[in-house]
């Protein structure tokens, strides 16, 4: 008998100290949680690139860009290799709208066109051919800046290469602030914009 009421008592109190354990745990668990969700938070802060913090070699910031990914359409072009889809932003778009670069006009200080570059392939899901955009390649920019370029027509350039395998971009490290003035200066009268803003 006296067995059977140590064992009762023993039981109750492993049953008291869970219990008390459990409270415990219950009592951290929102502090946990936080720690948990915080220390996710870092891990990814520190994976995750932030493309804004690069710049070119010769100083143009991909952070001068921000936003462009949301910016009008102005054109678009194919080679044998690339799609390429060309934005700008809201001050070269209101440039092209008012006639620029028609009548020699030059856009203003402040204009900003981005190429995006995309491998291509053919699509197996339209009834139809067409060509569809496949890897991501590169962002090539363009920034109006005469008193900072004036030897490139007021035109500062700068490519950052994506690579899709680490999903991360890097500044070109050929891409100086004219790399692509040589073949721009073929359309110096349209002052070195080569796309219309096309008809919509």
């Amino acid at each position: 008998m006296w067995k059977l009421v140590m064992e009762i008592s023993a039981r109750r109190d492993q049953e008291t100290s869970a219990r008390a354990f459990l409270n415990r745990i219950a009592r951290f668990a929102p502090a946990g949680t936080t720690v948990a969700v915080l220390a996710l938070f870092v891990t990814t802060a520190v994976c995750a690139q932030d493309k804004y913090q690069l710049k070119s070699p010769s100083g143009i910031a991909f952070s001068d860009f921000r936003g462009y990914e949301d910016w009008a359409d102005v054109s678009s072009a194919r080679t044998d290799e690339i799609l390429k889809v060309i934005v700008a932003n809201p001050t070269m778009i209101t440039a092209y709208k008012s006639g620029v670069p028609g009548g020699g006009q030059a856009f203003p200080d402040g204009s900003m066109i981005v190429k995006l570059q995309w491998t291509h392939k053919k699509s197996t899901e339209a009834p139809f051919v067409v060509e569809v955009p496949d890897v991501f390649k590169q962002v090539f920019v363009m920034q109006k800046d005469s008193k900072r370029f004036p030897k490139t027509g007021g035109w500062g350039y700068a490519v950052f290469n994506y690579d899709a395998a680490s999903d991360k971009f890097a500044p070109d490290p050929t891409s100086l602030s004219d790399c692509g003035n040589a073949c721009h200066t073929a359309v110096k009268s349209k002052d070195y914009i080569f796309h219309p803003y096309q008809k919509r």
